[in-house]
């Protein structure tokens, strides 16, 4: 019986970002977000629970990528899709929802394609998800973004717009120059050789875990502090702080 407890964490994690396409699709971004946030979190309970009950499978490996997929690669593509809409409208409170189609297509200017740029996340998660799976070397240590942090960076932008009311970052994140930017970036990162470490404890030990213990104890700090704007700096710590454990040379832990 226990063989199937993570098994049934990873399904409510693919229910969670179930859920979460529904509202994305609906333009209903923040409660998309809260449904990917709660998927992640069984995303990582789920790895947890194999380990402590050693019940790892093939099988739960290939459904956590499934559930990856959807929660961490399909949904920050849908909510992009609507963030490059909305900034060819040039409003946070357009109805661009599915049953809005003239939106998307124009009843003047012919097919908008701009928005299903987005779907380029989409795309470039597949991909790497596909050579994690094969991949045998990112067992403690990742090779490019995980999708999960990914998803967040991408589920970040619409929470700032909702919550900070800054206009400065409004027209930043609605300039569609710099979502077309982060798009590729993202697709980038995704499937970039850049070695990032995991937040995976192999014990409790501090010397072991440092660099994930000074990880966790910044980003608290950081979202204490910024609130939803804490995202993309953790985001940016992230890839800065393993960049300089890579030049270290310290063997992963």
């Amino acid at each position: 019986m226990k063989a199937h407890i993570p098994n049934l964490i990873t399904l409510l994690n693919i229910l969670c970002g179930c859920i979460a396409t529904v509202f994305a699709v609906l333009n209903q971004l923040e409660l998309a977000a809260i449904f990917v946030f709660l998927g992640i979190f069984f995303d990582f309970f789920d790895g947890l629970a194999a380990r402590l009950l050693k019940v790892q499978s093939n099988l739960g490996i290939q459904l956590d990528s499934l559930a990856d997929m959807i929660t961490s690669g399909l949904v920050p593509g849908i909510v992009m899709f609507q963030l490059l809409g909305m900034s060819m409208s040039g409003g946070w409170n357009l109805d661009f929802s599915a049953t809005n189609a003239t939106t998307v297509f124009g009843n003047t200017d012919g097919l908008r394609l701009l928005p299903f740029f987005g779907f380029l996340i989409t795309l470039a998660s597949a991909y790497r998800l596909a050579k994690f799976n094969i991949d045998e070397n990112q067992a403690t240590s990742f090779v490019g973004l995980p999708t999960p942090a990914n998803a967040l960076l991408i589920l970040s932008f619409p929470l700032i717009l909702m919550n900070h009311q800054n206009e400065a970052l409004n027209n930043l994140i609605l300039n569609k120059y710099f979502l077309m930017g982060t798009t590729v970036l993202s697709a980038y990162l995704l499937n970039s050789n850049l070695k990032l470490f995991a937040l995976k404890f192999k014990n409790w030990s501090f010397k072991d875990n440092a660099l994930r213990y000074i990880f966790i104890i910044v980003s608290l700090v950081l979202l204490l502090t910024l609130r939803y704007l804490a995202v993309p700096a953790i985001i940016g710590f992230y890839l800065i702080s393993s960049f300089l454990d890579g030049l270290s040379g310290r063997p992963k832990q």
